[in-house]
């Protein structure tokens, strides 16, 4: 039915992590028996422990860590990176502004009951890390109108979180009652070198592992009105293992570069260590993407992630709704179906503007000989005599392409542009489908419409600041 919604083992393994994690100072300096203080100075040591703990564990959600984002996928990840991120701030932003105790340093008072007992150096570092956080902050959320390329953003957003984790501990070990010493001391410099060994890894080891296994452009060719077909092959044998339908973040030219740029993976496993993308001209890099990736350009990968795969999932049919471009994993998808034998039904809804952005048309008939497959093409701006669906997906068109599978718990495939996604999304559940039936992955990661799934997300980062909340609250009356 409607409300079923089978919440994955991953996701509870990680949330009970985080929680762990993200309550532990908290915990540790509950347990060390000091006299409290005011409430709302026991308050402002609650949410300022929790905030510290939130962005070093951001350090972990920056998405390029599969063993975190492979149980919920990339996009998730990346959304908790943010809203957590935003949660962090709101309680770093009220941490000094809700202390009512003097700033100054009393020797005679070893509890600091009556005093911050702040030093000149841990007021000059908090500052620092308060006024670096919410910069960063700020840019994160208006990124997308700033006239920097991703690359400049990307550098000083790593190098503004690390100054943000130095400045904080400091901060932190000289001025916080419940960390100077003991078991906090060790939790806090631990947990900060844990983040900043994450950035070594992200920006040093891995463009290293990287160098180590490059790839080469075998060819790139126009299949499509704007569409490339790009095909990469390694230098050297490759240990390169990837599920069909998930995507790799790619750079060309030189490992050292910041910016790479992820890429669903259009063709099947069974064709590796070839690797085929269908890209779209679109955006500053692939806007020139016939010389940025000509035959005999060296790319360098990262990956794969992502969790838009049929593997370990059930439903008695499987429905793939494609809109443009990505039409990539979906190829991939049914490329791996064949190969796997795959006997269930499978349904292609793929829309495009116009007739000349239909992709790998001549095989998708083919695969209609390997598999239980029907495609329906859909265009916007049809030409004359086009016999095909017309429009947008939406539910009528759903109810009248699907209307078998709809009754058979499908596993419904989503992808392509975001607005098609909510809209898609919003249909399915319209339609009874569950949202745990709905696979759909997105490469941006701000608020969607008004879905079932954002819904879900938007009450799970609720329960979570709630239970931050209540626990510095219990803290502060202890």
């Amino acid at each position: 039915g409607r409300g079923i919604w089978r919440v994955p083992s991953g996701l509870i393994i990680l949330v009970v992590a985080y929680l762990g994690l993200a309550s532990a100072p908290v915990l540790i300096g509950w347990a060390q028996g000091w006299p409290p203080r005011p409430l709302r100075d026991e308050l402002s040591s609650g949410l300022a422990m929790t905030a510290f703990a939130i962005l070093l564990i951001e350090f972990l959600l920056s998405g390029r860590f599969r063993a975190v984002s492979a149980p919920i996928g990339i996009d998730l990840t990346m959304r908790l990176h943010q809203l957590l991120g935003r949660l962090a701030v709101v309680f770093v932003f009220l941490h000094p502004v809700a202390y009512s105790l003097p700033l100054a340093q009393a020797p005679w008072d070893d509890t600091r009951a009556s005093v911050l007992g702040l030093t000149p150096a841990a007021t000059a570092t908090g500052l620092v890390a308060w006024v670096v956080l919410m910069v960063l902050a700020w840019f994160a959320i208006v990124r997308d109108r700033l006239p920097y390329r991703y690359e400049t953003w990307r550098l000083t957003h790593g190098i503004g979180a690390a100054v943000v984790a130095v400045a904080s501990l400091h901060h932190t070990l000289e001025a916080g009652r419940y960390a100077s010493a003991g078991l906090a001391r060790a939790f806090w410099i631990t947990a900060t070198a844990a983040a900043l060994l994450s950035l070594v890894w992200v920006y040093l080891v891995k463009p290293l592992a990287q160098a180590a296994s490059p790839y080469r452009v075998a060819r790139t060719e126009r299949v499509a009105h704007a569409i490339w077909r790009v095909v990469i092959e390694p230098l050297a044998a490759s240990a390169f293992r990837f599920r069909a339908g998930q995507f790799v973040w790619l750079k060309s030219g030189s490992w050292l570069k910041l910016a790479d740029h992820p890429f669903s993976i259009a063709s099947g496993p069974a064709d590796l260590p070839r690797i085929e993308f269908v890209i779209k001209e679109a955006g500053d890099f692939t806007a020139d993407l016939p010389r940025r990736l000509a035959a005999g350009t060296p790319v360098y990968l990262d990956g794969p992630f992502g969790n838009f795969t049929v593997d370990r999932r059930i439903g008695q049919a499987i429905v793939l709704m494609a809109g443009g471009v990505g039409i990539a994993p979906a190829l991939s998808i049914l490329r791996g179906l064949a190969t796997d034998g795959e006997t269930r039904p499978v349904t292609l809804i793929y829309a495009n503007r116009i007739v000349e952005q239909i992709v790998a048309q001549d095989e998708l008939d083919r695969l209609g000989e390997r598999l239980d497959l029907r495609v329906h093409h859909v265009l916007s701006e049809p030409p004359a005599g086009w016999s095909g669906e017309t429009g947008l997906i939406d539910a009528a068109m759903m109810r009248r392409l699907i209307r078998r599978e709809l009754r058979a718990q499908p596993l419904c495939f989503v992808c392509g542009p975001v607005p098609m996604i909510d809209s898609v999304e919003r249909d399915l559940s319209a339609l009874g489908v569950p949202v745990s039936q709905v696979v759909s992955e997105r490469f941006r990661y701000d608020a969607g419409a008004n879905t079932p799934r954002e819904r879900r997300i938007g009450a799970g980062l609720a329960a979570l600041a709630a239970a931050h909340l209540a626990l510095a609250v219990a803290f502060a009356l202890r």
